[in-house]
């Protein structure tokens, strides 16, 4: 009798891959996941909105001029972005536009006169008077203008190729001298020549600003003036050279060794109000020492301001009062746009626009009697709103 053969069964053995053959398979994987964080960081980074300043370059706020920073340079302009004087009297060269914006800032006669004599072409943006007067002494203010949709009606190649512009309320400039003087749209922007240098004034920075770009003629504009040279600097001061820009906390002034005696004041007096505290009881009705008459108070703060020439902050100060009182009657709020203010005061005025703009956003006068009669036209808008 034959036994079966039985044969040898050995188990089925499987080994798994290892730890590091996974993470070699997986590579590609992790390396997708880290591109991927990696451009969506970027993209977070270079869309992030960027704070800043009127007409800052950097900035992309509506007031900002990042936008125009940006389409220069894609157009080959070398832009120069100083931040304060020293800084462009470094990059100055005779082939070079200096653009001076936010001048409100720039109340430095010796800071002024630097910027004066530098070399180069310059376009000087809504000056005041005093920059005006020193960058471009050629052309003195005119009447402020409405400007909505206005043609060029000059031969001026930046103007012209730009076309109709939407400049809003603009001041408005005119020659003083024997030196031509090139004027379009109706004086907002002038154009002289003068020691080889060409000097430009546009009466408005609005129509560089990002959010006003995409109206009309406005980028055109903006980059058929400030893009006539190869190279730009940009100089739109954020703050008054000269002025500290931070100051130190009380904590910081006080000296190592004094410190415990100011805790040890500040705890006496803590003690003894607590010490001395009543229970407040009813107001108690008191006669006043003194009655100053409102029309003194007017008066005397009308020599303060006549005692400093400050007609700038009186006229600021008028208008002002009379907006405010108006703008309820006219159903406007408090930051209603200049336009609107406008057209809505002329539904009730039998003055044309043009004047009323000039009485209630133009320039600041310039002696006593334009101040004076600033005063009775503001008054003369007033009356009639109120009686229509």
């Amino acid at each position: 009798m034959t036994t079966p053969q039985v044969r040898d069964q050995q188990p089925d053995t499987a080994i798994g891959p290892t730890m590091s053959q996974r993470l070699y398979r997986s590579r590609w994987v992790v390396a997708a996941i880290v591109v991927i964080i990696a451009l969506a960081g970027l993209t977070v980074y270079l869309t992030a909105p960027r704070p800043g300043g009127s007409m800052d370059p950097t900035s992309t706020t509506p007031n900002g001029a990042r936008a125009l920073v940006t389409l220069l340079r894609d157009h080959g302009v070398e832009v120069i972005e100083a931040a304060d004087v020293a800084a462009v009297q470094r990059a100055a060269r005779p082939d070079t536009l200096i653009v001076v914006v936010q001048t409100a800032f720039l109340y430095d006669d010796d800071l002024l006169r630097r910027l004066a004599e530098l070399p180069g072409d310059r376009l000087v943006v809504a000056p005041t008077s005093r920059t005006r007067d020193t960058l471009a002494p050629r052309v003195g203010p005119a009447e402020a203008t409405m400007f909505s949709g206005t043609d060029p009606d000059c031969d001026l190649r930046e103007a012209t190729r730009a076309g109709s512009v939407q400049f809003g309320v603009a001041s408005a400039y005119q020659s003083l001298g024997d030196v031509p003087v090139t004027s379009c749209y109706g004086g907002a922007l002038v154009r002289y020549s003068e020691d080889g240098r060409v000097v430009t004034v546009l009466g408005t920075s609005e129509i560089m600003a990002n959010s006003a770009l995409l109206d009309e003629g406005n980028a055109a504009l903006a980059m058929n003036l400030t893009g006539t040279n190869p190279r730009m600097i940009w100089y739109a001061p954020q703050f008054s050279e000269g002025e500290s820009k931070g100051g130190a906390s009380p904590f910081e002034l006080i000296p190592d060794r004094v410190t415990w005696i100011v805790l040890q004041l500040v705890f006496v007096v803590i003690l003894l109000g607590l010490w001395q505290g009543r229970r407040i009881g009813p107001l108690v009705a008191e006669q006043l020492p003194v009655v100053v008459r409102a029309s003194e108070t007017v008066e005397g703060r009308g020599r303060l301001y006549r005692s400093r020439r400050a007609r700038d902050r009186a006229a600021e100060a008028l208008r002002t009062a009379v907006l405010q009182r108006m703008q309820p009657r006219l159903g406007l709020g408090p930051d209603a746009a200049p336009v609107a203010v406008v057209q809505a005061v002329a539904e009730h005025c039998t003055l044309n626009p043009q004047a009323l703009a000039h009485t209630l956003f133009g320039p600041p006068p310039t002696n006593d009697d334009d101040l004076t009669n600033l005063a009775r036209e503001l008054d003369n808008i007033e009356r009639q709103v109120a009686q229509s």
